[in-house]
């Protein structure tokens, strides 16, 4: 119920990953990327909330991504570095002596996220700001996935389906 309140009140829309977002910050200050990208805004942010049985599924972001849980249950962050020779889990959940309220994702990791309950309530800011050309889903990178099976074939569900 108060996810979906949250959902209602907050304007939250599907998002392309899984799960229900609204960008709430965009900065009007830019700067250039010194990997090759054009200019992008100095910083977003989003609300993000995954319920129970939604994912966001495997993707990476050219930029580094600031995740804090908000309210709800805890979720759990995989991520797999570009050398793709591992898998770091991180539970998002109130501060104590194994876990945090916030992490971040370095740019070019792979990352997924699950609710570890009814649902997690969540902020994503990205630094240099998100852009959609800057985003892509494992599911599309042969690479990606091949070595996902090798390290864990029980996170493959978290590939999601091809978004249309």
């Amino acid at each position: 119920m108060r996810a979906q309140t949250l959902i209602a009140q907050l304007g939250l829309q599907p998002h392309p990953e899984g799960g229900h977002y609204r960008e709430f910050f965009r900065s009007p200050h830019g700067v250039s990327p010194d990997d090759g990208r054009t200019r992008r805004s100095a910083l977003t942010s989003i609300d993000f909330l995954l319920q129970a049985g939604e994912f966001s599924a495997w993707h990476r972001v050219a930029s580094d991504e600031a995740w804090h849980l908000l309210e709800g249950d805890p979720l759990k962050l995989w991520c797999v570095p570009p050398s793709l020779d591992r898998v770091v889990q991180v539970t998002l959940a109130p501060a104590s002596a194994t876990t945090t309220p916030r992490h971040v994702v370095p740019a070019g990791w792979w990352q997924a996220a699950g609710p570890l309950g009814a649902f997690a309530y969540v902020g994503a800011t990205v630094g240099p700001g998100f852009e959609f050309a800057d985003f892509s889903f494992g599911r599309d990178d042969a690479g990606f996935m091949a070595a996902l099976e090798t390290l864990d074939k029980g996170l493959l569900r978290l590939a999601g389906k091809p978004h249309r």
